[in-house]
């Protein structure tokens, strides 16, 4: 990465930063771009790739957050989802589920024209997978929510 460069991506902190890394690379792809441990072998920071965008990672440092762990199950979940984008939204979600993940809610078709499905990994990071399918206007859309909002 250059001084120039500029992007947005998510850094998740894990309770396990090198099983991390092997669910991830299992269930969507990743490649490991690097980690730097520390002394004690827990992961200070790990850098990933998914589908083209950086993922960063690290393990759960209590002591450096005045004593309160910063993983979602410390928190009770999360508010957060990654999503992604892929090309077979099927394949993607039984990858991650083969993997490891939790399904949150099965593949299936939407009315904005994505079939769209959601998982947990088993960090407690919520990942949606989507796949468009047609594409949909903004009127279709907006009658579409009407309709399920009357139903």
């Amino acid at each position: 990465m250059t001084e120039s460069q500029t992007f947005l991506a998510p850094h998740l902190v894990v309770g396990d930063g090198a099983a991390a890394i092997d669910f991830y690379v299992k269930a969507f792809g990743a490649t490991e771009l690097g980690r730097v441990p520390g002394p004690d072998g827990k992961l200070m920071h790990a850098a990933l790739t998914i589908n083209g965008s950086n993922v960063y990672l690290n393990d759960d440092f209590p002591e450096m957050c005045g004593g309160k762990s910063q993983t979602p199950e410390a928190f009770g979940g999360t508010p957060v989802t990654i999503h992604l984008q892929v090309p077979d939204v099927d394949a993607a979600y039984q990858r991650a589920i083969d993997a490891g993940a939790r399904e949150l809610m099965a593949p299936q078709d939407m009315f904005w024209g994505d079939r769209y499905s959601q998982v947990e990994d088993p960090f407690g990071h919520h990942w949606s997978l989507a796949q468009t399918v047609r594409v949909v206007s903004p009127e279709e859309i907006e009658a579409a929510m009407a309709q399920q909002q009357g139903a």
